[in-house]
């Protein structure tokens, strides 16, 4: 069976959440009202709605000896897709949060991450594993 995922969350405005996704990741823009907009994310529906409380980021996750941001969201890509995105984000002067690395190094759950913040300070990690397989395994 073939998913999408949807998530919805908080933003602080429409006109620099559309420059982010759209603009700068390359999201496709999806409905959209004065309150809300929809991007395809990677394939998956993310709904973001206009809030004026924006909680602050928690770095309390500990991950291969790095702290991250929770909460945060993402995708897994390819190791093409990840380097192409990581030139774009560089080329548009995204800070990284966390610069791109490799995690788990030489171990069979080696993966490529970087994350960044949008424009209203949510988190967004993006992954690439070195084998697929390793994604779910314990």
């Amino acid at each position: 069976m073939t998913s999408k995922f949807h998530l919805a969350f908080k933003v602080k405005d429409i006109k620099s959440t559309v420059t982010f996704y759209k603009t700068i990741l390359g999201c496709e823009l999806g409905r959209q009202t004065t309150d809300w907009v929809d991007f395809n994310f990677f394939g998956h529906q993310l709904s973001a709605h206009v809030s004026k409380q924006i909680e602050a980021l928690d770095y309390c996750g500990k991950v291969d000896l790095l702290k991250v941001p929770i909460p945060h969201f993402g995708a897994i890509i390819d190791q093409k897709s990840f380097i192409k995105l990581k030139n774009r984000l560089q080329k548009h002067k995204i800070d990284f949060i966390v610069n791109p690395q490799k995690r788990f190094k030489d171990k069979k759950e080696e993966h490529q991450t970087m994350f960044i913040l949008d424009f209203s300070n949510n988190s967004i990690e993006f992954k690439s594993f070195h084998n697929n397989n390793e994604i779910f395994k314990q």
